[in-house]
C-alpha cells in the first residue's frame, strides 16, 4: 500500500508548532515548480536562486509571525510571494520586463501587481483593454492558447489536453501569438513599457 502523502496544510501546521523538518519537506516538494517559475521570468540562475531564497525567507517570517491563513492553499500563496519578489527585482533594477517572445513575462505580469495606486489602476485598465483588443486580432488558434496560458494560468500540458493538440504545437502557437502580438503592437505604435 502506498504511503499517504502528508498534505501541505498539515506540514505548515507542524512547522508552526516547531517541527523544522516539515518546512524542509515543503521546500523539497515545491522547489522545482517555484524555481522554474522564477527562472522563466528572470532567465538568470543566480538571480533566480536569490529570489527563491528570499521567497522562503518571507514564507518563514510569515509562518513564524503566525499571520498565515491561506486554508491549505500553500503553493499558490508561495507562488504569489515569488511573483511579487520578481516584480520587485525588476523595479529595483529599473528594468520593467520588456514585451518579447522569449516567454510570457511581459505586460501581463505587470497587470497582476495588486499594489498599484488608483491612477496606475486606471492606466492598467486602459493598457489591459488595449492588450485584449490586440489579442482579438490574433488568429483563433493562437488567441486560444494565449488566453488559456495568461488569463487562465493553464500549463502547456493542460492546454494540450484541452485543445487536443500536442504540447509542442501548443508551445508553437504561444510563440507565434507573442511574435504576432509584437508585430501588431509595432504596427499600432503602442508603447507597453514605462
Amino acid at each position: 500500500m502506498q504511503k499517504q502523502l502528508i498534505s501541505d496544510a498539515t506540514l505548515v501546521s507542524s512547522y508552526i508548532r516547531g517541527e523544522e523538518s516539515a518546512l524542509e519537506t515543503l521546500i523539497i516538494r515545491h522547489k522545482q515548480k517555484i524555481y522554474s517559475f522564477i527562472y522563466s521570468k528572470v532567465y538568470d540562475k543566480d538571480v533566480a536562486e536569490d529570489i527563491f531564497q528570499d521567497t522562503f525567507i518571507k514564507v518563514i517570517k510569515t509562518l513564524k509571525k503566525g499571520s498565515y491563513n491561506e486554508e491549505g492553499k500553500f503553493l499558490p500563496w508561495v507562488m504569489r510571494i515569488s511573483h511579487n519578489l520578481v516584480i520587485d527585482f525588476f523595479r529595483k533594477n529599473n528594468r520593467m520586463p520588456k514585451f518579447d517572445n522569449s516567454g510570457d513575462f511581459s505586460i501581463f505580469s505587470v497587470l497582476s501587481d495588486s499594489s498599484l495606486n488608483a491612477e496606475k489602476t486606471i492606466i492598467k485598465d486602459q493598457v489591459e483593454n488595449d492588450v485584449r483588443r490586440l489579442v482579438e486580432e490574433l488568429p483563433q488558434d493562437q488567441k486560444e492558447v494565449l488566453l488559456m496560458r495568461i488569463y487562465k494560468d493553464m500549463s502547456f500540458k493542460e492546454i494540450s489536453d484541452k485543445t487536443g493538440v500536442s504540447i509542442n504545437t501548443a508551445l508553437g502557437r504561444m510563440r507565434y501569438a507573442l511574435i504576432n502580438l509584437r508585430k501588431i503592437i509595432e504596427k499600432h505604435n503602442i508603447v507597453l513599457t514605462n
